[in-house]
C-alpha cells in the first residue's frame, strides 16, 4: 500500500454546537491546535462560542438557515483561517456532499472519505453492501408493498439517525399516516424524505462496536457498547462493555468485532465510526447501520479504554498510523443523557432559562485516572434552552471497576445535582439506575414500557421531603423579608420577646398541589409549626435552612428566581411556584381549550371549526426541538374554535383549539367577542 503523507493541521473549525463542539475544542487545546466556532442567532451567547479562540456568526435561527448551510460553514473556515473542519455529530456530519466540498475547498475533512459516507448514507444501500460482505442483516420492505404478515414493522429514515423519522407500525390502517409523518420528520432533520421499512424486533438489544481506521489499512474495534434503553428510538442510557455480551460470553464479542471490521473494510473506511447491530437474547445479531461519525455515547468507550477518540480522529486525518495493538478495556462506564424534557408528560421538550446547573464531576470532557464522574455539558448556568435544537443539556458519565458501582456513583451524582430551570428527565434517570431490572443488566429496547414511566418518572422527593421543603422555603422567605431589620444592634433579625400570631405562606408544587405552611414565631428565634409534627427549625438563612424532623437533621438550600423557588436537599430537589395574589381573568382559558404543551411551530392541522372529533383523535401536529409531536382530542366533542394554522409559532400554553361538548356550543363560540389572542393572553 502506498504511504499517505502526513498532513498538518493548525486550526480546526467545528461545524456544530453544544457539548460536542466543546468536547472537540478540549482535545484541540490539548494538542496545541487553534479553534473556531460557528453559531446561529439563538446560540450567540452559548458556551461553545466562548470556548473557541474565535467564532463566526451564521445568521438565522433554524438548522436549515445555519448549521445545515455547508457553503456558509466553509466560508467561515476560510475567513477565520481554519485549515480543517470537524463536523461533530448530527447536522452535516454524515453528508457526503459537504465532506467533498470541504476537501474541494482545500481544507482537511476530519472524517471518513465522502465515498464511504455515501455508501452508508442510504441505509438501503448499506444493507446490500453489508450482506455482500458477509455481515448478517435484516431484510427491508418497500412501504408500498407491506402486507399484514409483515407486521409489526419499523419505518426508518434512509438518510438519518437519532430516532428521527422512526415509527413503529402494528396495523395496516395506520401505515399511510405513519409513513407520511416519518417522511416529514426525515425531510426536516436531514433534507431527505426517503424512508423504508424493516421487521420490528420487539425486545431486542442495541449493541454497537466503536471502530477506528487509518489510511494505511489498519482497523481497530475499540470495544462495544449497549444502548438498549431508548425513548422515541433515541438512546437515553449507554454503557460499556455491553451487559448482554458480558452475560452470554463465549465468542460473541469477537464475532461482533469481526463483523464490524468487515463492515468498514468493505467501504475503505477511515477515522472514527460505529457499526450498530440489533441482537436478541440468544446472541444472534443483525446489522442496523454504520454511523460514519463520532457517536454521542463515545465517552463510555473513552473511559473504559483510556483512548481519546477525538485525538485519534485528528491524528488519522493528519495521516498518522494507528498503534499496532487495539486498546484493551478496563472497568465499566455508564452514560446518561440529561434532557430538558418531561418524561411523565409524553416526553414533552422544555425550554427557557437554566438559572443554575451544577453537576459535581471529577472532569469535564476528559479522561479519568480513577473511578469518578465526567460531565460533557452544552450549557452553563444562565444559558437559554432554545426551541430550535435538540433538548439535551449534558451527558453525565461514570467509570468504576464494576457496573454496580458505576450505576450507584452516577445515580448519586445526578440526585445531588443542582438543576434550576426547565423540567428535566433527571428523576427518571436516577430511578432507572436504581431499578432492580436495570441493576441486573437484563434490559432491552422494551425496558421503559415494561417498567412503566409512572414508576420511573416518580419524583425523587417523597411527600415528607416536599412538606419539609415547603417549610424551608417559608423560613428562608421569612428571613429574606426580615433581612437587616434589628430591634437592637445586639439582637438578630426575627428575634421576638413575645409570640406572634399564626402566619402562613403558600407554595404551588409541579403537581399543582398547594402546600400551605402555617408558622408562629415564638420567644427568641423559636418557630412553631402546628401542622408539621416532630419538626424543629434549627437554623434559618435566606439561602439555607436546617430542620430537625423526628430526630434527624437535614439541610435545605433555597434559591429564588422571581416566583420560582427551588429547594435542594441530599438526594432530592423540589420546585415550587409562588401563586399570584390576584388572577387576571384574561389568563384563564375557556373550558375545553387545548393548550400548546410545548413551544414550537404548527406543521399540520387536521380539523376545521365545526368538525366532530372523538377522544384520542389526532388534531394538530407540532414540531419542537427537531421532533414531531401530536396533539389529540381529550374527549368527544365539536371543534368550536380553531386558533392556529400551519407555520404558526407557539409558546407554552397558547390556545390551539376549543373542543365543545355539543353542536350548540359552536354557535355560542361565534357570538363570543373574545379573540384567540385574548384567550391565550
Amino acid at each position: 500500500m502506498t504511504e499517505t503523507p502526513t498532513q498538518g493541521i493548525t486550526s480546526v473549525l467545528v461545524a456544530n454546537r453544544g457539548e460536542i463542539a466543546r468536547r472537540v475544542f478540549a482535545t484541540c487545546r490539548d494538542m496545541g491546535l487553534a479553534t473556531v466556532a460557528v453559531y446561529s442567532d439563538p446560540d450567540a451567547d452559548a458556551p461553545h462560542v466562548s470556548a473557541a479562540d474565535v467564532a463566526v456568526a451564521l445568521p438565522g435561527s433554524t438548522s436549515a438557515e445555519t448549521y445545515l448551510r455547508g457553503d456558509a460553514i466553509i466560508a467561515a473556515a476560510q475567513r477565520s483561517g481554519a485549515d480543517a473542519i470537524h463536523p461533530g455529530y448530527g447536522f452535516l456530519s454524515e453528508n457526503a456532499e459537504f465532506a467533498q466540498a470541504v476537501i474541494d475547498a482545500g481544507l482537511t475533512w476530519i472524517g471518513p472519505p465522502p465515498a464511504a459516507i455515501d455508501a452508508m448514507g442510504s441505509k438501503l444501500n448499506a444493507k446490500k453492501l453489508m450482506a455482500d460482505a458477509g455481515v448478517p442483516v435484516l431484510g427491508d420492505i418497500d412501504p408500498a408493498a407491506v402486507t399484514e404478515t409483515d407486521l409489526p414493522l419499523l419505518i426508518k429514515a434512509s438518510a438519518g439517525g437519532g430516532g428521527r423519522g422512526m415509527r413503529i407500525v402494528r396495523s395496516l390502517d395506520e401505515l399511510a399516516d405513519q409513513v407520511a409523518a416519518a417522511e416529514r420528520e426525515a425531510a426536516s432533520a436531514f433534507g431527505d424524505p426517503t424512508v423504508f421499512c424493516e421487521p420490528y424486533v420487539e425486545r431486542g438489544h442495541h449493541i454497537e462496536v466503536q471502530v477506528m481506521a487509518d489510511r494505511h489499512g489498519e482497523v481497530w474495534a475499540v470495544g462495544e457498547r449497549e444502548c438498549s434503553i431508548q425513548r422515541r428510538h433515541q438512546k437515553v442510557i449507554e454503557e460499556a462493555p455491553a451487559p448482554l455480551v458480558e452475560r452470554i460470553g463465549g465468542d460473541l464479542r469477537e464475532r461482533l468485532y469481526d463483523a464490524a471490521r468487515r463492515a468498514v473494510s468493505a467501504i475503505d473506511y477511515t477515522g472514527a465510526g460505529t457499526v450498530e447491530f440489533l441482537a436478541d437474547e440468544s446472541g444472534r445479531f443483525y446489522f442496523l447501520e454504520t454511523n460514519t461519525r463520532l457517536q454521542v455515547e463515545h465517552p463510555v468507550t473513552e473511559l473504559t479504554t483510556g483512548t481519546d477518540l477525538v485525538a485519534w480522529q485528528l491524528r488519522v486525518a493528519m495521516g498518522e498510523h494507528l498503534d499496532v495493538a487495539e486498546p484493551s478495556t478496563s472497568g465499566h462506564s455508564i452514560e446518561v443523557r440529561l434532557y430538558a424534557e418531561n418524561p411523565a408528560a409524553g416526553w414533552q421538550p422544555q425550554s427557557g432559562t437554566m438559572h443554575r446547573i451544577d453537576v459535581d464531576a471529577a472532569t469535564h470532557f476528559g479522561p479519568l485516572d480513577r473511578p469518578g464522574v465526567r460531565v460533557d455539558a452544552g450549557i452553563e448556568s444562565g444559558s437559554e434552552i432554545s426551541t430550535f435544537y435538540d433538548p439535551m443539556l449534558a451527558k453525565v458519565i461514570s467509570w468504576a471497576p464494576t457496573r454496580e458501582r458505576a450505576a450507584a456513583m452516577l445515580a448519586r451524582t445526578l440526585s445531588d445535582a443542582t438543576l434550576h430551570g426547565p423540567v428535566t428527565n433527571r428523576d427518571m434517570l436516577v430511578n432507572t439506575l436504581r431499578e432492580q431490572t436495570f441493576r441486573s443488566g437484563r434490559t432491552d429496547t422494551g425496558y421503559l414500557d415494561e417498567i412503566g414511566l409512572d414508576v420511573l418518572s416518580a419524583p425523587l422527593a417523597d411527600d415528607a421531603t416536599v412538606t419539609l421543603a415547603a417549610v424551608a422555603a417559608t423560613m428562608a422567605e421569612v428571613a429574606a423579608n426580615r433581612l437587616g431589620a434589628r430591634v437592637q444592634r445586639t439582637l438578630p433579625a426575627g428575634w421576638r420577646n413575645m409570640a406572634s400570631q399564626y402566619a402562613q405562606k403558600t407554595f404551588l408544587a409541579d403537581d399543582d398541589i398547594d402546600h400551605v405552611v402555617r408558622y408562629q414565631c415564638g420567644r427568641g428565634k423559636s418557630v412553631e409549626l402546628p401542622d408539621v409534627a416532630d419538626t424543629e427549625v434549627v437554623t434559618v438563612g435566606t439561602e439555607q435552612v436546617v430542620l430537625c424532623h423526628r430526630g434527624i437533621r437535614r439541610t435545605f438550600d433555597v434559591a429564588r428566581y422571581g416566583d420560582d423557588v427551588y429547594v435542594d436537599t441530599a438526594g432530592a430537589s423540589v420546585h415550587f411556584r409562588r401563586p399570584p395574589r390576584f388572577v387576571d381573568p384574561s389568563a384563564v382559558a375557556r373550558p375545553g381549550s387545548l393548550l400548546a404543551p410545548m413551544p414550537g411551530s404548527v406543521i399540520r392541522v387536521a380539523v376545521t371549526e365545526g368538525d366532530s372529533v372523538t377522544a384520542g383523535q389526532p388534531l394538530i401536529w407540532l414540531e419542537a426541538m427537531k421532533m414531531e409531536h401530536t396533539v389529540s382530542a381529550p374527549a368527544d366533542g365539536v371543534v368550536s374554535m380553531l386558533a392556529v394554522e400551519p407555520g404558526q409559532q407557539l409558546a407554552v400554553g397558547d390556545v390551539l383549539a376549543v373542543i365543545a361538548e355539543d353542536d350548540a356550543a359552536v354557535s355560542d363560540a361565534h357570538t363570543d367577542t373574545e379573540t384567540p389572542q385574548e384567550a391565550s393572553a
